[in-house]
């Protein structure tokens, strides 16, 4: 089955360019100009893939990815902005995006970081539970002390990482290889990011972790 991706892009020329090549490549579009139709359509039909342009009129790319998530939808988002500055990039992770792209962008960067996004989590049963935090693979769903878990995709792949490796030391070149599945040596405070996410969502104090461990100058430990 092909996959449906939803294009929020209000700069026409980069829209038509980007469906036209999204399209070539086996993707359904839909194509929306402005954040509150791209909501709506968001909340009423199912989707593969969110690109948000950060850049809209009316609900910015980074205030649809903070209602996207309010909303349960887990859905991969990928960002496209202007902007290279890295407290948007922050602000954009922490809000539930999966991945960036800063324009202007290498259309074959892109597409590779589509692909990879649409490599879903493997489906695989199993309830794992980590002192009051509770995985459930099957349902990808988080809990904590029982309160549902708010987690973006990306996240949860990285989470479901570390589940499947316990114990285990882990490079953020390993981590960045097997969750985001594409050569992004260059910008490994990816890693760092998202872990950052994960424990101020699972730890009982994020700045002293007790489930993802740092191992210093190498990467990271889940000590589940």
């Amino acid at each position: 089955m092909k996959e449906k991706i939803l294009l929020v892009e209000d700069e026409e020329a980069l829209r038509a360019a980007l469906t036209d090549r999204l399209q070539r490549e086996g993707y359904l579009v839909d194509e929306v100009t402005d954040g509150e139709r791209a909501f709506e359509r968001a909340c009423s039909s199912p989707f593969d893939l969110f690109i948000l342009d950060i850049m809209l009129r009316g609900r910015s790319g980074l205030d649809l990815c903070r209602d996207l998530r309010a909303q349960g939808i887990q859905t991969p988002i990928l960002l496209l902005t202007a902007r290279s500055e890295t407290v948007d990039k922050i602000v954009g992770f922490k809000i539930g995006a999966d991945d960036y792209v800063a324009k202007p962008f290498d259309m074959l960067e892109l597409m590779s970081r589509i692909e990879a996004l649409l490599r879903r989590v493997p489906a695989r049963k199993g309830v794992h539970q980590f002192g009051s935090i509770r995985v459930d693979i099957g349902a990808t769903a988080v809990t904590r002390a029982g309160e549902p878990v708010s987690l973006s995709a990306r996240e949860f792949q990285l989470l479901f990482y570390f589940v499947e490796h316990a114990g285990r030391a882990l490079s953020r070149e390993q981590i960045l290889h097997n969750v985001w599945d594409y050569d992004v040596r260059a910008i490994t405070r990816t890693v760092d990011m998202h872990v950052a996410s994960l424990r101020q969502k699972l730890e009982k104090n994020p700045k002293r972790p007790e489930l993802i461990l740092t191992v210093p100058g190498f990467g990271y430990k889940f000590a589940g």
